[in-house]
């Protein structure tokens, strides 16, 4: 035996001995033996640690890294003498009835391991490890696919018409047929080989697609002038133990084999996934100097901070000091998000209500404005009329006439914000199906068996993790319908839409600045500036408060872990106790809805966020009683005390 290749395998045994592979191998055996199903392959998982092997030896670990199919020969190797010397299988017979799957633990942190789809050359025919990021954005159901065969020699007199020397398993971005087919023939006699179908192992395969995360800064319209573009997906192969590993809308860092895959004229590349490992942001360690010299200058005061905040808020598409209570409402929501996976996040969604015709114009400054402010997070998503807010279902691109679940606009903006447009563009069925969303906070996709191959019909429901965002232009909308004649005071008329709808939004806000003379010299007067220098900075605060700083600021206080102070727990319960006495009649029951207590804490929390604090106090609360009670006094009236 080569020197080199007896040293390497020494290595391996050594490496598993270590790291606890060996016991790991023992119990997997004792597995297959427990079992009364008779096996052509036995498949073993290896958890390899490139680090580790290099430092034992630097071949075998540079092996593994570029040449991962050599190496998982070697294994191979290792494996059965240690299987046959300690009699831990009876059944095995030969070295190629075991299959040996390398699992990396990591790769080295160098561009050349990096496989990109926005970076080019896009090597992918060598078939080695790498590692490869991205955002699921459609999944497939798990179907079959052959693991491993077991052929036997059609020529009764040849000796390799019994036993195991004829043994085909799966390879990274091998087809079915290059596993299982009938041209195979036998190496002895050419004699044609047929399968013996007792021994076939079948395996759990799933297709995912997924992008790469810079593609979602298309879906951000303020730094995106491009009206068209074109979005390149990447396939990825789960199989086995990896299926429904993944959900969809997350971000993964997958570890595999690249492969090409014919499917017909078109040559597909994909990834053969060995190991996926969930997305976790880093932590923001800072904020800007110039708002921790500001949030020291309003230590005195509860509120200063915020409102301060609020004023010269995205200066640099709307004047300071316009638009506070909206884009206070905005910073709010935008400190709710969540990066976490998580159920129990307390999502803000706001609807805008404006009656500025002159700024509903998708060019000035009012969806500017929200635009600006989605891009703040990593999960900024504004909608694109042409395609669906929620998840679908299609056909599989890849030929194997299974359903496919696409992810669309709310899975994209998976803990952040999705800013879904105009509300009065949507038709009713949209609506309805908004409503239940923002109500249930999940969405279900049926999936009829018959269509898709399956037996029976299928309910796939999927977590909605996201705040929506939307607007209304009241006066448009208006024309089209006929008014109320009996509002009451206070209450906007927006009997044009679903009363349940506005109540699953948790705040309604109304907007209309240029209704006063006094604040529409300054907005104007932005306009016309913008319009004649876009890139000028036209106040102090903008070169002094960056975007990049308001970037800083939310992603340090949305992982602020923030508790309810005692008082403020009850001032919240008290609040809400009294409203809904209030705000209750003996024929329409309460109009305050069951999420208004949940909406009232999530308000709470945010600002004391927003605030930069760890404890929720009740100044904290008293800014959330005002946003929700002008909220629910545009929805509903004014309450009038006799």
């Amino acid at each position: 035996m080569n020197p080199e290749l007896l040293k390497m395998k020494e290595v391996a045994l050594i490496y598993l001995d270590r790291s606890g592979g060996l016991q790991k191998l023992v119990d997997d055996c004792k597995h297959y033996n427990d079992s009364k199903q008779s096996y052509a392959v036995y498949r073993f998982i290896i958890s390899v640690n490139p680090s580790d092997i290099t430092e034992l030896d630097a071949a075998l670990g540079n092996q593994i890294l570029h040449e991962p199919l050599k190496a998982a020969q070697i294994f191979q190797s290792v494996c059965f003498i240690a299987v046959k010397t300690l009699s831990l299988i009876e059944q095995l017979q030969t070295e190629a009835q075991i299959s040996i799957v390398l699992k990396p633990t990591h790769l080295p942190s160098l561009p050349s391991y990096v496989l990109s789809l926005c970076e080019f050359p896009f090597n992918y025919m060598s078939q080695r490890f790498y590692v490869s990021e991205g955002i699921v954005i459609a999944m497939g159901m798990v179907t079959k696919y052959t693991q491993g065969a077991r052929f036997l020699c059609s020529e009764d007199s040849c000796p390799f018409s019994e036993g195991f020397k004829y043994i085909r398993v799966h390879l990274p971005g091998a087809t079915e047929s290059a596993t299982v087919r009938n041209d195979f023939v036998c190496s002895l006699c050419t004699s044609p080989l047929h399968e013996d179908m007792k021994f076939r192992v079948l395996g759990d395969k799933q297709l995912v697609e997924m992008i790469d995360a810079k593609v979602l800064r298309a879906f951000q319209t303020y730094f995106n002038n491009k009206p068209h573009f074109r979005i390149q997906s990447f396939t990825v192969f789960l199989r086995d133990e990896l299926s429904n590993k993944v959900k969809i809308g997350n971000r993964y860092r997958f570890i595999g084999i690249p492969a090409c895959i014919q499917n017909g004229p078109q040559t597909t590349v994909c990834l053969e996934v060995n190991s996926i490992q969930l997305y976790t942001p880093k932590d923001p360690s800072h904020i800007s100097d110039n708002f921790k010299y500001l949030l020291s200058l309003t230590s005195n005061s509860c509120w200063r901070f915020s409102a301060i905040l609020a004023n010269i808020f995205a200066s640099q598409v709307v004047p300071p000091g316009t638009y506070n209570t909206l884009k206070l409402s905005m910073l709010l929501s935008l400190v709710q998000t969540c990066d976490e996976d998580t159920e129990t996040a307390g999502y803000l969604d706001l609807l805008i209500a404006t009656s500025d015709t002159l700024i509903v114009d998708r060019t000035t400054l009012f969806p500017r404005l929200l635009n600006y402010s989605i891009c703040l997070v990593p999960r900024g998503i504004r909608h694109p009329p042409s395609s669906n807010i929620f998840p679908t279902v299609c056909k599989d691109k890849h030929g194997t006439g299974t359903a496919s679940i696409q992810a669309c606009s709310a899975l994209l903006a998976k803990g952040g914000v999705c800013f879904i447009g105009e509300l009065s563009s949507y038709k009713k069925d949209k609506l309805e199906l908004l409503q239940s969303v923002l109500e249930s906070r999940t969405s279900t996709i049926f999936i009829p068996g018959k269509k898709y191959g399956e037996d029976a019909d299928q309910q796939v429901t999927l977590p909605i993790q996201t705040s929506f965002w939307s607007f209304v232009d009241v006066d448009s909308s208006s024309k089209k319908h006929i008014q109320k004649d009996n509002s009451l005071i206070g209450q906007m008329d927006l009997s044009f839409i679903s009363a349940n709808l506005i109540d699953a939004f948790g705040l309604l806000i109304y907007c209309s600045e240029l209704n006063s003379c006094q604040l529409a010299l300054p907005l104007m007067h932005h306009i016309l500036k913008k319009a004649i220098d876009p890139e000028e900075a036209l106040y102090t605060v903008s070169e002094e408060f960056r975007t990049q700083d308001y970037e800083e600021l939310i992603a340090f206080a949305k992982n602020l872990q923030v508790e309810l102070g005692p008082e403020a727990e009850k001032l919240i319960h008290g609040y809400y106790l009294a409203s809904r006495r209030v705000r209750t009649d003996s024929i329409h029951g309460s109009t305050l809805s069951a999420s208004a207590l949940k909406i009232l804490v999530s308000l709470s929390e945010a600002h004391a966020k927003l605030s930069l604090r760890r404890k929720v106090l009740e100044e904290d609360v008293l800014i959330a009683v005002l946003l929700l009670e002008s909220s629910l006094t545009l929805k509903h009236g004014k309450i009038l005390q006799l």
